[in-house]
């Protein structure tokens, strides 16, 4: 009769949203380690192929696609490395991402080779990751200048305070 009661309380135990929700967290964390492990692996690999392909004549635009893939990855990466450290995405690294992305597909194809309608998408996309960028700065400026504003108010209440306490009028 004990176990069994020891055994309904280990469940409900397991059942509790903390522990269901740290659980979770575990696993996903796991699953973010195996993508950091992967991707420093293929850029090993894509960094070793750039290298051998110096070895034959240059072909500048798989070398500049090569280099740009490979910064994709290290961006990625450290994407990968803010979510683990602060349990949140980076949203200025993940736009710096998609716009090395399409800035490669770019060099890829060749500015003259991308249809006219294919390329006006692209600047749009271009020009929103950028006003993205710049909107994260202003915001962050923003919020700066704020909490700033805020820590100078509550020292200087703190130091009148103090003031007053020190000075017997």
């Amino acid at each position: 009769m004990e176990t069994n009661h020891f055994l309904n309380k280990k469940w409900q135990s397991l059942l509790h949203r903390d522990t269901i929700v740290r659980n979770l967290e575990i696993f996903q964390n796991f699953i973010v380690i195996s993508l950091c492990i992967g991707l420093f692996c293929v850029m090993l690999i894509r960094l070793g192929e750039m290298f051998l392909s110096l070895l034959e004549p240059l072909n500048f635009q798989a070398i500049t696609s090569d280099i740009l893939f490979i910064l994709i990855l290290v961006e990625l990466f450290r994407l990968l490395i803010v979510y683990l450290q602060e349990q949140r995405i980076s949203i200025g690294a993940a736009v710096e991402v998609s716009l090395v992305s399409a800035l490669r597909e770019i060099l890829l194809q060749g500015v003259v080779e991308i249809p006219l309608d294919k390329l006006l998408g692209i600047c749009l996309f271009l020009t929103v990751l950028g006003g993205l960028l710049c909107l994260r700065v202003w915001m962050f400026e923003r919020f700066n200048s704020v909490n700033s504003n805020t820590i100078y108010q509550n020292h200087s209440l703190h130091e009148d305070a103090s003031l007053s306490e020190q000075c017997p009028f």
